[in-house]
């Protein structure tokens, strides 16, 4: 999500070799980006009203996002955003993780998603910084169903995560160099720290030639 969608399109369209399409449009402007014709990610315009920042948001799939839904909040996450059908392409959700880290959930019906993987240009990797990564992969694990591979190292706070048998992300915990949101409200146990500036969040790599 962007404030301005035509500057953005420029920077990634000379960046990647990234072509854009109109989407659909159910809460704002918004488009396809695609490389060689295949989808690989999309963009929408923030709220004007609102001081929010730009960031990319990973989407993880699912067969029952009603279903993935409940699991978040069953573990400790929330549902910012939706339940919400985006028109023929899919339903989704945004979610956010007990220790604050946003992402979506998409189940496809017409759109599957990004549709090429491996190529310069095309998302590559999503690995998140959070607070302690044992405690944080572990709701990834019971949402997903992903299997968790820990970096045994006394300097390394680092899970990588895995599905059927392949890495797909991976989390990095920072401890106390790691400043967090103000405080949540309601009475939820979670395994972060409350603090007073920034929260956890994802970086998602792409690949390039």
């Amino acid at each position: 999500m962007v404030h301005g969608l035509e500057t953005t399109e420029e920077f990634y369209g000379a960046l990647f070799g990234w072509e854009f399409r109109p989407g659909p449009e159910p809460f704002g402007p918004y488009v396809r980006a695609l490389l060689g014709g295949h989808e690989v990610a999309g963009m929408g315009v923030l709220p004007p009203d609102r001081d929010l920042p730009t960031a990319w948001t990973p989407y993880f799939a699912s067969d029952d996002v009603d279903r993935t839904a409940d699991l978040v909040r069953s573990r400790g996450g929330t549902i910012g955003v939706g339940l919400l059908d985006a028109a023929d392409a899919g339903r989704l959700a945004i979610c956010a993780d007990p220790c604050g880290a946003v992402f979506g959930v998409w189940q496809a019906s017409a759109s599957a998603g990004t549709a090429v993987t491996g190529v310069p240009g095309t998302p590559a990797w999503n690995e998140l910084t959070t607070f302690e990564s044992t405690r944080v992969a572990k709701f990834y694990e019971t949402v997903f169903g992903y299997d968790e591979e820990p970096v045994v190292s006394a300097d390394l706070d680092y899970v990588t995560l895995h599905l059927d048998g392949h890495p797909v992300a991976g989390v990095h915990g920072l401890g106390n160099a790691l400043p967090a949101t103000g405080a949540r409200t309601g009475r939820r146990t979670s395994p972060c720290p409350t603090r007073t500036t920034r929260s956890p969040g994802y970086a998602t790599s792409a690949a390039t030639s």
